[in-house]
C-alpha cells in the first residue's frame, strides 16, 4: 500500500505520511554525512596524503567515473527491478566503501590510489542508488505533490549542508579526517534501514524480453528529443563540467593558497548550505508562479558571477579575500537551492513512470561523466596554467550552461 495520506492536489501542499517522512529522513541523514565527507576528503587528500591538484582531481573524478560505464545499464535495470530494495542495497554498498577508508588508514596503507579505488566503488553503488531514489519518490507521493516533495527534500539536504560542513571541520580537527568519513559510512547504514521500512505499492516487475540496448535507447530518446528536457539535460551536463572543475580548484585554492584551516573550510560550505536552504524553501512557490524553466535559467545566471568572485579573491587582502569567497559560495548555494527542486520535479512530471528510471539514470550518468571531465580537466589545467586561468575556464563554462537554457524552449518550460 502506497502511503499518500494527507496530500492534496495543490502542488505546493506539504507531502505527509510515514513513507515520505522516512524517505525524507533517510535523504537528510545521508546528506549530513555527505557534508562531513565534503570537508574531510579534501583535508585527507591535501593535508594528510599531500596530494597535488591533479591527484585531487583524480580522486574527485573516481566517484563519478562509474556513471559513464554503468549509467544507462542502471536505468534499464532500475525500471525492471523494484526500486526500494535497490536503494537499500546501494546504500549499504556505499557504507562499506566509505568504511574501508579509516580501516586502511589505521593499518597505515591508505594512499591516493587506494582512496581513488574506494571512491570508484562508492560511485558504482551511487549510480544505482540515485536512479532508484529519483524513481521511487513518485511511488511514495502523488505526481501532483512532486514539486513540493522535492522542495522538502532539498530543504532537508540544505539544512544538512548548513550544519554538516562546520561539524565536519570540527570533527576533522578533533578526530581526524578518516574517522569523520567513518561517520558518513554510518549514516548510509541508517539510511538503508529507514528506506527498508517504507511501504510502497511496487509489485514484482515481469521479466522483459526486450534487449537492454533497445530499452537504453528508448531512455535516450525520451531525454534528448524532448523540446525542453533535452536542452535542460545538455545545459546541466555543461554545468557539471564547470562545477566539478570549480570545486576541485577551490579545495587547493582555499586550503593551500589562502591557508584556510579545516574549520574555516567547513564554515565556507555551511554558508552555502544556509543560502541553499533559503532557496529550497522558496523553490516550489517560485516554480509554480514563474514556471520551472524560468527559475532554472535565472538560477544559472548566478554561477558565473559567483565564480568570478572566487577568481579575484586571492588577489585581495586576506580578510577581504576570505569574505569574498564566502559571498561567492553563498550565491552558489542560493542558486542551487532554487533550481534543484524545479529541475527534478520537471523531469519527473514530464516523464512516464515506465521510463523514469532510464531518463533519471541517463541524465545522472551523463552529468557524472561530465563531472569526471571537469574534475580531471580542472585539476590538470590548474596544475599546468595556475588556478586563475582554470577559474576563467570555469566561468566560461557556467556562462555556456546559462546560454543553452536561455536560448532554447527551456526558458519557458512549465510542467
Amino acid at each position: 500500500m502506497c502511503e499518500h495520506r494527507g496530500v492534496t492536489d495543490n502542488p505546493t501542499a506539504e507531502p505527509t505520511g510515514t513513507g515520505f517522512g522516512r524517505f525524507w529522513s533517510a535523504g537528510t541523514l545521508s546528506a549530513l554525512g555527505t557534508a562531513l565527507t565534503a570537508v574531510a576528503l579534501p583535508v585527507l587528500l591535501v593535508d594528510d596524503l599531500a596530494a597535488d591538484t591533479l591527484q585531487v582531481g583524480i580522486v574527485n573524478a573516481a566517484q563519478f567515473a562509474p556513471y559513464a560505464a554503468l549509467g544507462l545499464l542502471a536505468g534499464v535495470w532500475v525500471d525492471r527491478w523494484r526500486r526500494r530494495p535497490t536503494l537499500v542495497i546501494a546504500s549499504l554498498g556505499r557504507a562499506a566503501s566509505l568504511g574501508a577508508i579509516p580501516v586502511l588508514w589505521a593499518l597505515g596503507v591508505l594512499e591516493v590510489w587506494s582512496l581513488a579505488a574506494l571512491m570508484l566503488m562508492f560511485g558504482g553503488f551511487s549510480v544505482f542508488g540515485f536512479a532508484a531514489s529519483q524513481s521511487l519518490l513518485p511511488r511514495i507521493v502523488p505526481r501532483t505533490a512532486l514539486l513540493a516533495a522535492n522542495g522538502r527534500l532539498d530543504q532537508g539536504e540544505a539544512a544538512a549542508q548548513t550544519g554538516g560542513p562546520t561539524l565536519g571541520g570540527a570533527l576533522v580537527g578533533w578526530l581526524g579526517a578518516p574517522v569523520t568519513i567513518l561517520v558518513d559510512a554510518v549514516t548510509y547504514v541508517v539510511d538503508a534501514l529507514l528506506v527498508a521500512t517504507i511501504r510502497t505499492n511496487e509489485e514484482r516487475r515481469p521479466r522483459r524480453r526486450r534487449r537492454i540496448a533497445a530499452e537504453a535507447a528508448e531512455g535516450l530518446r525520451a531525454t534528448y528529443r524532448h523540446p525542453s528536457l533535452g536542452p535542460l539535460a545538455v545545459s546541466t551536463h555543461v554545468w557539471f563540467v564547470a562545477n566539478a572543475a570549480a570545486l576541485t580548484i577551490l579545495a587547493v585554492l582555499a586550503l593551500r593558497t589562502m591557508a584556510f584551516d579545516p574549520l574555516l573550510y567547513g564554515l565556507l560550505f555551511t554558508v552555502a548550505g544556509v543560502t541553499a536552504l533559503i532557496g529550497a524553501t522558496l523553490a516550489a512557490r517560485a516554480g509554480i508562479r514563474f514556471g520551472q524553466g524560468p527559475v532554472i535559467v535565472a538560477a544559472r545566471a548566478a554561477y558565473p558571477v559567483a565564480w568570478t568572485l572566487v577568481a579575484i579573491a586571492p588577489a585581495l587582502d586576506r580578510p577581504f579575500g576570505i569574505a569574498v569567497v564566502f559571498a561567492a559560495l553563498a550565491l552558489h548555494g542560493l542558486a542551487g537551492g532554487f533550481e534543484n527542486a524545479n529541475e527534478l520535479s520537471y523531469r519527473q512530471l514530464v516523464t512516464g513512470d515506465e521510463l523514469l528510471g532510464r531518463v533519471s539514470a541517463t541524465m545522472r550518468s551523463a552529468n557524472r561523466t561530465m563531472a569526471v571531465v571537469g574534475a580531471l580537466g580542472g585539476g590538470a589545467l590548474a596544475a599546468w596554467a595556475g588556478e586563475g586561468v582554470a577559474l576563467v575556464a570555469v566561468i566560461a563554462l557556467f556562462a555556456a550552461a546559462l546560454l543553452i537554457g536561455a536560448l532554447t524552449p527551456l526558458r519557458r518550460a512549465r510542467a
